[in-house]
């Protein structure tokens, strides 16, 4: 299974190149960019940079922490949370292509020191217990059937009273998925959970949750937006169009009428480590 996610996000191979080659085409020098400048890029999920900010509000860092992003995937949400709070972020992703490019992204917007990226695997974290000062995950679990085991690995390695931030694609009361969707091509490896099911899942593996936040509608009209709003002039591809090219357009048709119709959701916790 895991090979299986792996291989559905390795689009082709030699993502930092291509991630190059479009910034220069666009004029833009990767050496001078913030890394703010590349949210289209890296920060692969509903309403981008916004999402990974409102996350870093609630969870309370300190300059010297240690901060974990379980499913680091380009590592958009790793340098958003360095950048912004001035934290150390450790990100783990189960696709090398993936630790790759996050790593030559980190070091186009000299942020080498604050991030690191490591391939792993989210239901078996390579940390001691109670290693980080907060931990993220962010559109990840969706492609992990044993969510029990993320969340009981995401508490082992968090010191008690740290906090989790959660945001999620979520199974809805509006039908299946429609596929393919930019994190399975088809069903064998998509697991979504309900929202009553990861409050369990959470519960269970010892967070204390603080807070959940239904944002559907404002993913729906994030993407909406994003897809028919007019175009910047220096114009850079999305992470679905570097990786899946002409099935880009569907997968985008495909969450907009899964969000529409409640067939998906977007939610983020909040959880503090008993």
């Amino acid at each position: 299974m895991n090979g299986s996610v792996s291989t559905h996000y390795r689009g082709g191979g030699g993502l930092a190149s291509k991630i190059a080659n479009d910034l220069n085409e666009a004029g833009m020098d990767p050496n001078q960019l913030r890394a703010s400048d590349l949210e289209s890029i890296d920060e692969f999920h509903f309403r981008g940079r916004e999402a990974t900010l409102q996350l870093l509000e609630h969870m309370q860092l300190e300059t010297a922490s240690r901060v974990l992003d379980i499913g680091s995937g380009l590592g958009g949400v790793a340098r958003t949370m360095a950048e912004e709070a001035g934290v150390h972020v450790t990100g783990v992703d189960l696709t090398q292509e993936f630790c790759d490019a996050a790593c030559a992204i980190s070091e186009w917007v000299n942020l080498s020191d604050k991030t690191e990226f490591l391939q792993g695997d989210a239901t078996n974290l390579p940390f001691p217990d109670d290693s980080f000062d907060g931990a993220v995950t962010v559109h990840v679990a969706m492609n992990v059937s044993d969510k029990a085991a993320v969340y009981a690995e995401a508490r082992r390695v968090l010191k008690p009273g740290a906090r989790f931030g959660i945001y999620d694609v979520l199974q809805g009361e509006g039908g299946d998925v429609l596929y393919p969707a930019p994190w399975a091509s088809e069903s064998s490896i998509s697991h979504l959970a309900t929202p009553e099911e990861m409050s369990a899942h959470l519960s269970t593996a010892g967070f204390k949750i603080l807070c959940e936040t239904d944002s559907t509608l404002e993913s729906y009209r994030w993407l909406k937006e994003r897809t028919e709003g007019p175009k910047p002039e220096k114009r850079l591809s999305v992470t679905t169009q570097l990786l899946f090219g002409a099935a880009a357009g569907q997968m985008t048709q495909n969450q907009l009428r899964g969000l529409s119709e409640r067939r998906m959701l977007t939610y983020s916790f909040i959880c503090e480590a008993k």
